[in-house]
């Protein structure tokens, strides 16, 4: 464990800070903390950072309720620079974004990687702008009956290709019911990071019943 002592702040007394999201493991945003202002952050366990502009300490959160719980804090290899995963109660950004990182500047379409998030905002814009000739567009029209319709269609594919032991045939077929259920998730305003946040309740239930049983 590295001390405080060990880093290396700049000549203002700054070390710049990138806030990740312990769930989507998005970049938040980047912040500068001073000595003060992380000792702050690691006695409270939330965020609090030094503003260059107001040459003061805020803690993210204090007026907006938009608190970070931290769940680590690392230093680079230089120790001049600092990743701090949090867990927000809220946007991270002043503007009342998710994150302070929205405007593409440039994206590789042969290297960019496919996420259940990328998916998830792409049928929202779908939800928005209901462009022509889409089945998406055709899916919101026709209402949450139609969709709830083709959720249970698919699923019932799913157990009748695992049933007849084709594996190509389920991997495509859950693939199938996996963006009917994420149409669903957008009909309704269910985030991939609120179905996230309860498994990992799962996750943390499940790790104490078997620790419990050991003991």
């Amino acid at each position: 464990m590295i001390k405080i002592e060990n880093l290396k702040f700049d000549e203002k007394g700054l070390i710049p800070a990138v806030v990740v999201d312990n769930i989507t493991k998005k970049v938040l945003t980047v912040a500068y903390m001073n000595k003060e202002s992380l000792e702050i952050s690691m006695e409270k366990g939330l965020t609090c950072f030094f503003s260059r502009s107001r040459q003061e300490l805020w803690l993210k959160g204090e007026t907006s309720g938009n608190f970070q719980h931290i769940v680590s804090i690392t230093a680079d290899c230089d120790n001049d620079a600092l990743v701090v995963v949090v867990e927000k109660d809220g946007p991270a950004c002043h503007t009342g974004t998710d994150s302070c990182f929205t405007k593409t500047l440039w994206q590789s379409q042969e290297l960019s990687e496919f996420s259940f998030e990328g998916l998830y905002e792409l049928l929202k814009g779908r939800k928005e702008t209901l462009p022509e000739g889409s089945y998406t567009t055709y899916l919101f029209q026709k209402g949450i009956d139609k969709i709830l319709k083709k959720v249970g269609e698919e699923t019932t594919e799913v157990i009748v290709a695992a049933k007849g032991d084709d594996k190509k045939e389920t991997i495509y077929e859950i693939a199938d019911l996996a963006y009917h259920v994420m149409v669903l998730m957008t009909e309704m305003g269910i985030t991939t990071e609120d179905v996230h946040r309860e498994l990992a309740s799962r996750h943390v239930i499940d790790h104490k019943v078997k620790q419990e049983k050991m003991t």
